[in-house]
């Protein structure tokens, strides 16, 4: 099967997901009152939270190099399953300035079964204890964090920690490190972009979801070779 037959298919599977996400996004829960819990649903009149064509493109371009780096192994589908949740989360998080629970646990249990089945597949189940230990301690490091500095962090942000610890530590203690890393850095470049833009001001807030989820891509993206374009 040709690395262009595998890209195309993979991008169209994308560029849907995308689609879908992009209406899914709708339906996210956002605040209406500080502290107080409550929830309300905002809709779109053209059925759309963002609009094409960047979800679909997202979509698409994620699922190609997912596919590309992975291959045709049995952690390719739980990759794919953190493209989809992590593509839903960054489109709420900038829409809505949220990281909803009813998208953040069936991720982080999705993502646990797939790789579940992925250490099955291979008996490989050493790398599976490594995720579940990095997600712990992924998610107590930014909680400690949080509570040190509760205007820098939200716990959504923590709960996806504990997300991309599992990702990331499937792969490798150093891939956990350089992933988070990452992540504060792009967060740190755009808010500074954005700053000198006059976009935005010293204490507005920033969604820090999608920097976290696109580090740890990044990270999982070339820390090591492309299973599909290896000679």
């Amino acid at each position: 099967m040709s690395v262009v037959f595998v890209a195309v298919v993979a991008g169209l599977g994308g560029a849907v997901t995308g689609r879908v996400v992009d209406a899914l996004a709708l339906v996210a829960p956002r605040r209406v009152g500080a502290g107080d819990g409550a929830v309300a649903t905002r809709v779109d009149r053209q059925g759309r939270a963002i609009g094409a064509p960047w979800p679909e493109l997202t979509g698409a371009l994620c699922a190609v190099a997912v596919t590309l780096r992975f291959g045709w192994t049995a952690q390719l589908p739980a990759w794919l399953w953190f493209v989809a949740v992590g593509l839903l989360l960054t489109v709420v998080d900038l829409r809505e300035q949220l990281l909803p629970n009813r998208v953040l646990l069936p991720g982080l249990l999705g993502g646990l079964a797939l790789l579940a089945v992925a250490a099955g597949a291979d008996g490989d189940w050493s790398s599976l204890g490594r995720a579940a230990l990095a997600g712990g301690a992924a998610f107590a490091v930014l909680l400690v964090m949080a509570l040190a500095a509760p205007s820098g962090l939200g716990m959504g942000d923590v709960k996806l920690a504990g997300l991309l610890g599992l990702y990331l530590g499937w792969l490798g203690w150093p891939v956990v490190l350089v992933g988070f890393f990452l992540g504060f850095l792009l967060q740190a470049v755009v808010g500074l972009a954005l700053l000198a833009a006059r976009r935005v001001g010293r204490r507005t807030g920033l969604p820090f979801g999608p920097a976290l989820l696109g580090g740890a891509l990044v990270a999982a993206l070339l820390t090591e070779d492309w299973v599909l374009l290896l000679p």
